[in-house]
């Protein structure tokens, strides 16, 4: 469950929690942080925060420090940011046992965020919608495989020839994701009983592949959401002997895992992509998704920010290769769904390795621009978009995208120099890691014949 300060104080009092999780997500979405006791937290974290050492925002994967960077580095002796608990982020962890969970801010002795924070970029564009008496509602449906293998026996295993949870092939099948019950059940109660609430699972396109839909929520507290949501995936399958994985493309043969954002604009609890006297989109939805089509290239890094990524992106596979909006067609960069105050743009270019809060930031941005430079978009799309050359192409790889992302004046404007600045160098930095490492395809491909 979400809960308040003086609920938690009173859970902690009966003994019922005796633990809590003060977290941050790093720019790969990954939650980080402390578990504190429960009496140290209220004493002492609640009011005046914890700190952490500044190199979470210059490390790889493997948590490596790495070289470049404004924000942190060797020169400054990596020093420490502050961790605010936001208490409107408060919850229960409810396949955690006596746990709470607190997201922070990341911020600078001065009290300022690090603007350079996934949490902080994103608040900077609600602070924006905010002045315009505007609010972002968002949701996020994300897709991931199960496997019959632990983590640890698959990490033995160097992730080969892992068993999938089902034998063939499960869209919206309910026989062989029964099996499966007693976890994707777990799922569902778990994370609705701590706050995330669940609207469904279901059976996915390919075999062992799956995913669970969480009710919308204004945009801060839906990414929240997101990334517990994903760790609390991972866990409970961990806790029943099995793996889920959230890479975007797992298999050469196999369908991605997605992460398909829906958004729409509210102003006095009316949708703003609604006009509801003409019972039609409104104008303000036509210029937010114009510039969606215009600006989503260059904003890709935001939404696909792996190596891995740009594998999704490939004709037939349910992922999106071209710029296209339609109502109802999943062949298109943008898909528009429900009426009246449902009514939502579903951006199908994302994959499960979306970093939540600089996804939404990006849709936000880029949507704000479209209101302001009064641009329309053209009608909407009818047909294969796979198979039509004059549609404008998505990145083909993280490369493309890091260059475009560099040079876009949207996100010069939106996000600022030094985000920009520093989410390039992070992008460059995978790809310079990815480039010096010797793969399995070279060595099939070159060991012998060559």
């Amino acid at each position: 469950m979400s809960m308040n300060q003086k609920t938690l104080k009173q859970l902690i009092e009966r003994g019922e929690i005796h633990t809590v999780v003060v977290a941050f997500p790093d720019v790969l979405g990954r939650l980080v942080g402390k578990r504190f006791t429960a009496d140290f937290y209220l004493s002492q974290v609640a009011a005046h925060g914890t700190h952490a050492c500044n190199y979470l925002l210059a490390v790889n994967m493997e948590m490596d420090p790495q070289d470049g960077f404004q924000v942190a580095n060797w020169e400054s002796g990596f020093g420490d940011y502050e961790m605010k608990p936001d208490p409107a982020s408060l919850k229960i962890l409810a396949w955690q046992p006596g746990t709470a969970l607190v997201i922070c801010d990341y911020l600078h002795h001065n009290g300022k965020r690090v603007e350079e924070a996934p949490r902080s970029v994103l608040q900077h564009q609600l602070d924006a919608l905010k002045k315009k008496r505007s609010r972002a509602m968002m949701a996020s449906e994300l897709e991931f495989y199960l496997f019959d293998t632990t983590y640890s026996a698959a990490f033995d295993a160097d992730y080969r020839h892992l068993r999938p949870s089902s034998d063939y092939r499960i869209d919206y099948h309910l026989l062989q994701p029964g099996r499966d019950e007693n976890i994707l059940g777990s799922i569902r109660r778990e994370c609705s009983a701590s706050g995330i609430p669940v609207e469904c699972s279901k059976g996915e396109w390919s075999r062992g592949q799956h995913e669970v839909n969480v009710e919308y929520a204004e945009a801060l507290e839906m990414a929240d959401r997101h990334v517990l949501f994903k760790q609390a995936i991972k866990e409970i399958a961990h806790r029943e002997g099995k793996s889920a994985s959230f890479m975007p493309k797992f298999a050469e043969e196999e369908a991605g895992n997605s992460c398909h954002i829906h958004l729409s604009l509210q102003q006095g609890g009316k949708n703003l992509f609604w006009d509801s006297k003409k019972k039609a989109p409104s104008r303000v939805f036509h210029q937010f998704l114009a510039v969606l089509l215009k600006y989503s290239p260059e904003l890709c890094l935001f939404f696909a920010p792996t190596i891995n990524a740009y594998k999704r992106y490939q004709s037939g596979s349910w992922a999106p290769t071209r710029m296209a909006w339609s109502m109802d067609n999943r062949t298109v960069g943008f898909r528009v769904v429900g009426q009246g105050a449902s009514f939502r743009v579903e951006n199908r270019m994302p994959g499960a390795d979306a970093n939540p809060y600089l996804a939404f930031a990006a849709m936000i941005a880029a949507g704000k621009a479209g209101v302001d430079e009064s641009l329309d978009c053209p009608k909407d799309y009818k047909g294969n978009a796979y198979s039509d050359p004059s549609l404008p192409a998505l990145p083909s790889s993280l490369a493309e995208a890091t260059d475009l992302f560099e040079g876009s004046p949207l996100a010069q404007k939106a996000f600022g120099p030094e985000v920009v600045e520093f989410y390039v160098h992070t992008a460059r930095l995978e790809i310079q890691a990815y480039n010096q490492a010797i793969t399995d395809w070279e060595k099939r491909r070159y060991f012998e014949r060559i």
